[in-house]
């Protein structure tokens, strides 16, 4: 859903490695397969008074907002918008430093059982991507406040990442629309990663699983935003990253062609 910086992130946040290239299972040019794909996401929307809401979209990362459609302080130092347009609309907007990073329509069904996010993310190269996600109430009686867990998605957009060699043993998983990089080592330390629309404090560590498999852990001030499985296939064509979110009970998988 929209604002995790997760899927900001989701969406909003991928990755790249190396080896030595000739060596190297990862590294290459991927793009995205949504066929083989499954977002699954989940937020909570909290009553907070009139007019006013807390929204959790991963862990504890909770942000209490008033619904007057004005920029107001959001989480990791980002800003947070929802305008209420009809008991059954908001429009919801972050932005970073200033900039637009998501906007997005969040329709609730006549028997508010159902709550469709159309999602767009503003790239660093000035392209966007586009993502509907549809909800089902898991807990909640009516309006948006409620737990809501994504049931269909629908990608509306390419996305590529490239994983390049990094030094002796490392990888660098890099997001050219993104204009965004982390570079590794794994030897468990935080490497911060480097680009425009990414919060300060953001750092990643990694460890090998195995030849064609690392494990990555993004942070925000030291404090874990997820934790992805990246495998790459023994015919070496397909990347597979496995996305699991505090928080939320089941992950991301992402399907990737070289």
């Amino acid at each position: 859903m929209i604002l995790r910086f997760p899927r900001q992130l989701l969406v909003v946040l991928l990755f790249t490695g190396a080896l030595c290239a000739a060596q190297n299972p990862f590294a290459g040019t991927w793009k995205l397969n949504p066929a083989k794909s499954k977002l699954t996401d989940q937020m909570k929307v909290e009553s907070a008074g009139p007019n006013k809401y807390t929204f959790i979209f991963s862990g504890d990362n909770s942000e209490t907002i008033l619904a007057d459609g004005t920029d107001q302080p959001g989480i990791f130092g980002t800003t947070f918008a929802v305008t209420v347009r009809s008991p059954n609309q908001w429009k919801v907007v972050r932005k970073n430093g200033g900039h637009v990073t998501i906007s997005a329509i969040w329709d609730l069904s006549p028997d508010g059982n159902t709550l469709t996010d159309n999602f767009t993310g503003y790239r660093a190269d000035g392209s966007t991507s586009n993502l509907l996600y549809k909800y089902s109430r898991t807990a909640g009686t009516s309006g948006f406040a409620g737990t809501w867990e994504s049931t269909s998605e629908q990608v509306n957009s390419s996305y590529e990442m490239q994983i390049e060699t990094y030094e002796d043993n490392g990888l660098s998983f890099v997001n050219p629309a993104q204009k965004m990089t982390k570079s590794i080592k794994f030897d468990g330390k935080d490497y911060a990663s480097q680009g425009p629309n990414l919060p300060q404090g953001y750092a990643t560590s990694g460890r090998r699983l195995n030849e064609r498999s690392v494990e990555l852990t993004d942070k925000i001030d030291g404090k874990v935003m997820d934790i992805q499985q990246v495998e790459v296939s023994s015919d070496g064509k397909s990347l597979t990253i496995t996305t699991q979110i505090p928080g939320h009970t089941k992950p991301n998988i992402q399907v990737f062609d070289r």
